[in-house]
This record gives C-alpha cells, structure tokens and sequence, in this order.
C-alpha cells in the first residue's frame, strides 16, 4: 500500500528545513502539521519513497552536490527544460579554474562526465582529444551541472570583468579551487569514490536494519570511520549543522579540516528528520533521540505541545507562567564518589529531596533485596550494577503509576517543538520533551536503558521523571488523587509537596499518609472525601509531623514490605534503611537492630549506623537520660514506628 502523499510531502519539507537550519521554522511546522507514527524519519527512506536512488547517487558525484531531496529534484525539472544554472560561487569557481589551468579543469571535466550514464561517457571521453581550447569551450557547455553561467568565459578581458564582479560580492576573500598540483590530496580522494560509496551503501542498510548492533559490527563502519577523520567537510564553512549519531562512524566534530567535499555524502547518510543542532546540545550532553526507539513498532512519540506543557506547570507549580529553579535544573540522579557511599545519590542542592529520596530508596530495593548485587554496602559496588538498579528503579517508579499499563516517558529531544504564546512562560526543558509512550514493562526498561544517561548524568534528570510519573497517571487521574484539584506538586520554596512523594512512592498523588480513605462531616449531611494509601507499600514513610500530632501515618507506609523508608524531617526527605529483609515481617521481634542513614544533601563522609533498642523496657547500655528538647529529630522520627524506642548511635555525632 502506497504512503499518503501528504506525508511524504511534509517530509520532503521537513527535510530541506532541517538541512537549511530552519529551526524555528520547523518547530511551527510540528505545531500546526504534527508527526505522527506514519511520518517518514529517515532520509534513506525518502529518497526510496521518491525513487530518487540514481539521482542522490549521481549528486552526490558532483563536485559541490546539493544538500536537500526538493533542490535534486527541482534541478532535474530544470534541466529537462534547460533552465538549470549553477550556484554564482560555484561558477565563479569554476571560471577561475579554467584561467588558471586549463589542463586542470579539463581533467576534471572529464572525471565528471565519467561519472554520467555509459552511453554519454563515450561521446564526451570522444571530444576531450580535441585542443585545448576547444575542450575549455567544451568546458562551458557539456552538461549543465558543469557548465558556467552565462556571459562568463574564458578571454582575459571577461577575466578583468569577471574577477572585479567577485571582488565586489566578497568571493575573492575564499580560497580559490586549485590544481591537482597545488593541492596533491585531493587527486586521490578522487580515486576512492567506488569505494566511498559501497561504504555509504552498507552504512544506509546498516540503518534501516532491524537489528541497531549491526551497525558497530560491520567493517564498512570502521572503514568509514576513518575516511571521516581524514576527510570529513568543516561543518561551519558548509552550513551543515553538526549531526550527531551513536552509530561508529558517524560522529561530526566542528573543527575538522577539510581535505575533500566529497565526503559531504557521509552526513547525509546519517540524517534523521528530526537531527539536532549543534546549538542545541545542552551542558554537553548529546541530546538527540535514539533511532533505535523510534522504529520501534510498538512504540508511539510524539512532541510536546503548548497545551499540554501548560497543564503540567499548572499541575506542578500552580501558573503556566511560572518556571523550574536552578535548584531543579541542574539535579539528576548522579551517584556519589565516595568509597563507602557508592550506593548514595548526591543532591546538589536544596527543593528536589523528596523526588531523590524516593528514588534512593527504590534504589537500596534494587541493590539489597532483589538480587543484583552482593556488594551493595561496599566499596566494590560497581558503576553498571548501580546504573542498572537506577534504570530499574525508575522504571518501577513508572510503571506503578501507570498502574501497570500504558507509561509515557519524557525524553529531552534537544530542541524546541513548539512556539510558546500567550500567558505560557518558556523555561527551556518542557518545550524540549518528546513523549514516548510504551504498553508493557520489558518495552519500559528498554526505553528507560537506552536514555538512563538522561536521567543519571543529564541537566533535566529529575524533571524528566516527574513529567514521566505524571504523564503516565495522566493529568487528569493525578487531579483526581488530590483532596484539593488546585494542589501543586512542587510548593513554597520550591520543596516537594507530600503529593508529589506520594505519586513516586504508592502510584497516587493522594494528600494524606494514613490508610484508606476518610469522611469528614461538612455539615448539612455533606461529606468531605480525603484520600490516603490503599495498600501496603514496597517503601515505607516516617514523618516528624507524626511526633508533633500534625498528622498520622498508616501501618501500610510504617510497615512496608522492605525495611526502607523515606524520612520527612524539618521539611527535608531523606532515607533509613536495614540490610535485614526480617525486620518488616510481623513475626520477628529483634531486642536490637541495626538502621543505616543516608542524606544526599548533608556532605556525608561516612556511612552513618544506628542501633535501635525497640523494647521501652530495655535500655540500651550506659544510656542516659537526656533532654527531650536536644533529642535529634531524627529518632523523633523513629519513635513514631518504635514506640520509646532507644537509639545509639555508635559514635556518630547525632544529627541535631
């Protein structure tokens, strides 16, 4: 079945802005006509599409091949009409060629017209062993890719003429083409063309393969990889905006030098529709989507829209006008270089806490109780056992507030999608997501895999899963969790409202820590519903509120399956946690146990080990009576789920 032709028109447009660096253009194309499953994302694809395979093979020939799909197949409109005209520089060139040796230009006339179909290769071959000067006048009219425009030619006086009319329009300050004898590496790289392009051909299969590892194995890479090097075009001076793949072979650096244009064809090959500018790339993190997860079938993307962005700042914050605090930009979940903390996730600085210590705990899940790694406390932890339990800690986090179904992921494209207007205040990151949407939980690790980068290291991590864990309950679902709609996820100071902990930690926005549900009468016969946890949770919370009689935690988040818990202390979250899975289990009553703390904000140097007495008719030895008034709160904090509870805390300076 034949691709809908406005599809396919809107590619081939997509195609020519984007090779144009028409950025802001684009992003209002997508506003007004977006993408959709059906869109063609490859370059490769729509020149198969178009049919255009002999001629993008022919272009990309030339001496100075066109960049875009529309200016090929507007060339060869114009020339079965005889109205094509070369670039004015590129004549220019030419034109200086040819008075400055003809020899020269004469050899390469006939390199081009080798190139051409066999049957005019044999009449062109036939004139070039007339004289010189009838081969430069065979110059000025054999093809009209290789003629000059018209009124330029080869006597001296037009020469005057001609060189002064450059002069003027700022040609003359360039480098003019040379000699094979000027310039003795240009000759060979001519040679390698047959080479150069069973390279782009294998690379351009490598592409639209199923299978993305092909691409790291095949020797036409490693070929083209080091062509590349030697021959890639400088980006700048071409116009080209830098592409960037993770395909081998495919990288473009700024600064190369330029040994031989017609290389140019290797970016070409690597194009995606929606590539990157090299402007674009934030905090020198590479920014553009995998090709991979875009093929994927069950895989749905789409880009951000002013509307919905709007919803969420309204969600997040309470006004589309307002924007993420530096505090919030620069936190992803990066873990810490200490020896004996390798398990701990760094906060940079204050706001963020309650998103890291839910993710923390989900972390310590991963690395104590589901089997990954037996070094979890230690100093062997290492870096790929610690991404993969991050990867399946946020996967997990999305997963339950999907309600184990259909998860929308938020993934920074690197590039705005839409225009903002109106009341909406642009911060940079929400413009920038494209949404993925993934219906079952192997597809969701896969996804969550090839961008934990994103997340792990990335300017926007702990946004990104915030959006993510919202987008998946959906806007309307998250309204629906809160006792109050206008409820905001991120609150005064920029700290993390109890909601907000309660999406990543249960799957629901709820307000309250207690169990279930409860009534309070309104008067009139009228009930006001407030919403708590429905079940018994993986992670546990305690809260100082608690102690202060400001609210109630229920048994579902005081006794969860894990022995973890989120803290809520003096307005800051962090995380306590036991290596023994028993202490959680009703039928284990320890006359002492041991609790690890961790804070990511606090600069810990070394882990922090208390020992908890839970029975008030035991005493913990040489305690003391201390004053209630400089007890630390955070064994406050533990006396609300061990009541009267003693805590040493094993040399450790207390926590005040």
């Amino acid at each position: 079945m034949g691709r809908d032709v406005e599809e396919v028109a809107a590619a081939v447009v997509r195609e020519y802005l984007s090779r144009k660096g028409l950025k802001k253009t684009i992003a209002c194309m997508d506003e007004e006509l977006p993408r959709t499953n059906s869109s063609i994302n490859n370059r490769s694809e729509l020149c198969r599409v178009l049919h255009l395979e002999t001629l993008y093979k022919k272009n990309k020939s030339e001496e100075q091949p066109l960049k875009t799909m529309l200016e090929i197949m507007t060339k060869e409109r114009m020339k079965k009409s005889g109205e094509v005209k070369r670039h004015p520089a590129e004549a220019d060139q030419s034109a200086e060629q040819n008075l400055t040796n003809p020899a020269s230009a004469d050899d390469e006339t006939r390199t081009r017209e080798m190139r051409s179909s066999e049957s005019s290769s044999m009449s062109q071959l036939s004139s070039s062993t007339s004289s010189p000067p009838a081969r430069a006048a065979n110059l000025n009219t054999a093809s009209p890719t290789a003629g000059l425009s018209s009124g330029q030619t080869g006597g001296d006086g037009d020469s005057q003429t001609s060189r002064g009319s450059r002069m003027r329009r700022g040609i003359m300050a360039g480098p003019i083409a040379a000699s094979a004898q000027d310039n003795p590496r240009r000759r060979p790289a001519r040679k390698t063309t047959a080479s150069q392009s069973l390279q782009f051909k294998s690379k351009e299969e490598d592409l639209a393969g199923p299978n993305p590892r092909r691409r790291s194995s095949s020797t036409g890479a490693s070929h083209a990889k080091s062509d590349e090097q030697e021959n890639t075009p400088n980006l700048r001076q071409s116009g080209q905006s830098e592409e960037v793949d993770r395909a081998p072979g495919f990288r473009a650096h700024k600064n190369e030098s330029v040994l031989s244009p017609r290389l140019d064809a290797l970016h070409l090959t690597g194009l995606v529709l929606d590539d990157v500018d090299d402007q674009e790339v934030l905090s020198g993190q590479s920014a553009v989507l995998n090709n991979n997860f875009l093929r994927h079938p069950d895989w749905n993307k789409r880009p951000m829209d002013q509307k919905t962005a709007t919803a969420l700042k309204e969600m997040i914050f309470g006004s589309p006008a307002a924007c993420f605090s530096e505090e919030w930009r620069c936190q992803s979940f990066s873990f810490s270089s200490r020896p004996a903390l390798r398990y701990g996730i760094v906060q940079k600085k204050g706001g963020p806490c309650g998103v890291l210590a839910a993710v923390q705990a989900a972390v310590l899940q991963k690395l104590l109780f589901e089997g990954i790694s037996s070094d979890a406390l230690s100093e062997r932890l290492s870096d790929s056992v610690r991404t993969k339990c991050l990867t399946d800690a946020v996967a997990g986090i999305l997963w339950r507030a999907a309600d184990r179904k259909n998860v929308t992921v938020a993934i920074n494209s690197g590039r705005s999608h839409f225009t903002p207007m109106g009341c909406y205040r642009s911060d940079g990151i929400l413009e920038m997501i494209t949404c993925v949407d993934v219906q079952s939980f192997d597809d969701l690790k896969l996804l969550i895999e090839q961008h934990i980068h994103q997340f792990e290291s990335g300017p926007f991590g702990c946004i990104l899963l915030i959006v993510s864990a919202v987008l998946s309950r959906t806007l309307l679902m998250v309204r629906g969790d809160m006792d109050v709609p206008n409820s905001t996820l991120i609150g005064a100071h920029g700290y993390c409202t109890q909601e907000l902990v309660n999406l990543l930690l249960c799957g629901r926005a709820v307000s309250n820590v207690f169990d279930n549900e409860m009534k309070l009468d309104s008067g009139n016969g009228n009930f006001t519903l407030l919403k708590g946890i429905r079940e018994r949770c993986d992670i546990g919370l305690l809260s100082l509120y608690e102690h202060y009689n400001i609210c109630k935690v229920g048994s579902y988040l005081k006794n969860p399956r894990f022995p973890i818990w989120v803290v809520c202390s003096e307005s800051h979250f962090s995380v306590l946690f036991s290596p023994s899975e028993d202490l959680t289990s009703s039928r284990w009553s320890p006359r002492e146990f041991d609790l690890y703390y961790y804070d990511g904000l606090a600069n810990q140097q070394e882990p922090i080990r208390l020992t908890v007495y839970p029975d008030s008719a035991l005493k913990m030895p040489d305690a003391e009576d201390a004053d209630s008034d400089l007890t630390p709160p955070l064994e406050l904090c533990i006396r609300t789920r061990w009541t009267d509870a003693a805590v040493s805390w094993n040399e450790s300076e207390p926590i005040l």
